[in-house]
């Protein structure tokens, strides 16, 4: 047999060539666009045939004729026993004047060559989308009955299979595949679209939950998936047998499933929760039109959908297919394929290869430099109070990753030793003199930075003052907490307002705060500090939601107990299980990287929510702590008293809290 096959090197195009290419003596001519010789070589290895049996046509699907030059038609007419079109845009994403041009006028063009060519039968591939959104069964000799055609992909498909229909005069049989999915058995795929876009929302979701907790999901309408090599093996037994001409068939599988239901079995393939809670999506439909167009005008709603979308990789008008009526009856495929042993796998014979293939290959976060290095490479980053502790140690990541580092703290021996640990790595810092708590050698200090760096791309407010003190031995040093607010507070304002206008004109900036577990457990002994802290977290949080859209993030740390200077004079902490500043640093370099609004540990956020849940027995655990801890302060000053079990016990419960 003897074929000419447009799309050869697309994803059911390639696959098909190798299956007809399988049967000994056949062979395939294949359009090919002028220098595409890096995509024909990499199909001709896939199809591991003779050379002499695949021969490029060089062509252009837009041209009349298909582009083929007239020698060549000469050559190969009467020669083509099979002629088969595949060659089209399928992509929700792409815009109606290509899809017109590819589906429609494409279809066209590769008719005309086929009679031109005087081949045996035209194969077209259509698709399930040709329906539209028919509210029912469509059959397979429906056609003219399809009805919301509304999106160009479903209207270009309907209008290329009508050329076939009007225009092919030689024989001709239309295939309509389901949406077509990765390989049954390997999951291997050429691309990702259609269910593929709800595969970033599960690995969120995923992410979330802890895999027995079922989510809510959505019921949907119907959506019919096959796989690719269903598809091929249809495609390659159906085209052979004899009398099934002016026909077409529907690849599909037998019974179309609900959205909802695809997407708990791809959520169970990727041991993701469940999507058992199920909403019907069409209930929306009984909103009056005037007040779901209403609120969909609404700014805010239209900012947030579109973020949600983009975050999401979903294309524009994939919501509207949600609620998709068609089920197609496949009876005419079916009785082709009596005999031939081809037939469709049940999704959940195959979504777990599916899934594993796509996140391992296709997943658009693989692409993503999620490496310090390609982060900080060439930016300028300042880290306040970056001589000692979790600063310094987090300025020697940032140096070896290539950024350009500057520190700055009031001790300039300190600094110079810290820049001369950094240099004896190989890498080099910038070090400045500066007291943040005081306003007017901040302003000083940001003036400078900007004169000599012009920007700071990634600030991290790290410099900070911390008291341990109850507040019943506070009343009369209220300078403490000002002390304590000077510096955390105000000296992280004063740096983070002064660069700000900066990073607004060039677009792009980040600002890291270094907080504490204790604003989200309401740690005693640290009233200021937390206080502190807690303003700085709150003015960040408002400022992120104010440049949101001028591509400038905030992210808090609450950071747990570390073990620094700063906490060693403490005995209480001498044998609490606390992080080194290494350990801490690498937090630092999470924020940097992933740019979360918030990092916490768990036990941070389970305060956080035993506070917000039941604040009262959060009150009782803190008090308990606290008393404990007042016996160990009691202790002797040479510290020869040990930690008490009892104190030993809450330390590991309350793990990294401050107490």
């Amino acid at each position: 047999m003897r074929y000419f096959v447009t799309g050869a090197t697309g994803f059911i195009g390639k696959r098909l060539v190798r299956k007809l290419l399988a049967t000994p003596g056949n062979s395939v001519w294949f359009l090919v666009r002028e220098g595409s010789a890096g995509s024909l070589a990499a199909a001709q290895a896939y199809w591991g045939a003779d050379a002499a049996r695949t021969t490029p046509v060089t062509g252009d699907l837009l041209q009349p004729l298909l582009g083929v030059a007239e020698a060549v038609r000469q050559e190969l007419s009467g020669q083509v026993d099979h002629f088969f079109h595949l060659a089209a845009i399928y992509d929700l994403r792409a815009g109606a004047a290509p899809q017109v041009a590819a589906n429609v006028d494409g279809t066209r063009n590769a008719v005309e060559l086929a009679a031109a060519l005087k081949a045996g039968c035209f194969h077209h591939i259509s698709s399930v989308a040709a329906a539209g959104m028919y509210d029912g069964t469509f059959r397979e000799d429906m056609f003219d009955e399809a009805e919301q055609l509304w999106h160009p992909y479903f209207a270009t498909k309907h209008a290329g299979e009508k050329v076939v229909r009007d225009a092919c005069t030689v024989p001709w049989r239309v295939y309509r595949p389901g949406l077509v999915m990765g390989d049954s058995h390997s999951g291997e795929t050429d691309k990702a679209d259609g269910p593929y876009y709800f595969f970033k929302l599960i690995q969120r979701i995923r992410g979330l939950l802890p895999p027995w907790m079922p989510a809510v999901g959505i019921e949907g309408g119907r959506v019919n998936i096959v796989p690719v090599d269903y598809v091929v093996d249809a495609l390659a037994w159906i085209s052979h047998q004899p009398g099934l001409d002016r026909q077409c068939f529907h690849l599909t599988e037998p019974v179309s499933r609900r959205v909802g239901e695809v997407l708990d079995i791809f959520a169970r393939a990727a041991h993701a929760p469940p999507m058992r809670l199920r909403v019907n999506a069409a209930l929306l439909g009984l909103l009056p039109g005037w007040l779901r167009n209403g609120i969909a005008a609404l700014q805010p709603v239209h900012r947030l959908r579109k973020a949600l979308m983009e975050d999401l990789g979903l294309p524009e008008g994939i919501l509207n297919l949600v609620n998709w009526p068609t089920r197609f009856d496949n009876r005419a495929a079916a009785a082709a394929l009596q005999g031939s042993g081809i037939s469709c796998p049940p999704l959940e014979q195959y979504a777990a290869p599916v899934w594993d293939y796509w996140e391992r290959h296709l997943d658009p976060s693989l692409h993503i430099d999620r490496t310090l290095r390609g982060r900080v490479a060439g930016k300028v980053v300042l880290v306040t109070g970056g001589s000692s502790g979790i600063g310094l140690a987090t300025v020697h990541r940032l140096a070896a990753a290539g950024a350009t580092t500057l520190i700055c703290g009031r001790d300039e021996a300190r600094l110079a030793e810290a820049r001369a640990q950094v240099q004896s790595r190989g890498f080099d810092l910038t070090a400045y003199q500066a007291d943040l708590a005081d306003a007017e050698d901040c302003a000083r200090f940001v003036q400078l930075l900007l004169a000599e760096h012009g920007r700071v791309d990634i600030l991290v407010n790290n410099a900070g003052r911390s008291i341990r003190r109850p507040i019943e031995e506070s009343y009369d040093r209220l300078h403490d907490f000002e002390r304590m607010m000077q510096l955390n507070y105000f000296g992280a304002l004063r740096v983070t307002m002064g660069l700000l206008p900066a990073m607004a004109a060039h677009g792009a900036g980040h600002v890291v705060n270094i907080s504490s577990i204790g604003v989200l457990t309401n740690a005693p002994r640290f009233s200021g500090y937390v206080a502190s802290k807690a303003a700085l977290e709150a003015w960040s949080y408002c400022a992120a939601a104010e440049f949101a859209d001028a591509g400038i993030s905030f992210t808090t740390i609450n950071m747990p107990l570390v073990r620094t200077r700063m906490i060693a004079p403490t005995k209480a902490y001498r044998d609490a299980p606390a992080l080194t500043p290494d350990q801490a640093a690498e937090l630092v370099v999470e924020a940097i990287v992933n740019a979360p609004a918030r990092i916490a540990t768990d036990v941070g956020m389970l305060g956080l929510g035993v506070q917000l849940a039941a604040p009262h027995m959060g009150q009782i655990i803190m008090n308990t702590a606290y008393r404990l801890s007042a016996e160990q302060d009691a202790a002797p000053a040479d510290g020869a008293a040990p930690v008490s079990p009892e104190l030993r016990a809450m330390q590991h419960l309350l793990h990294g809290v401050h107490l």
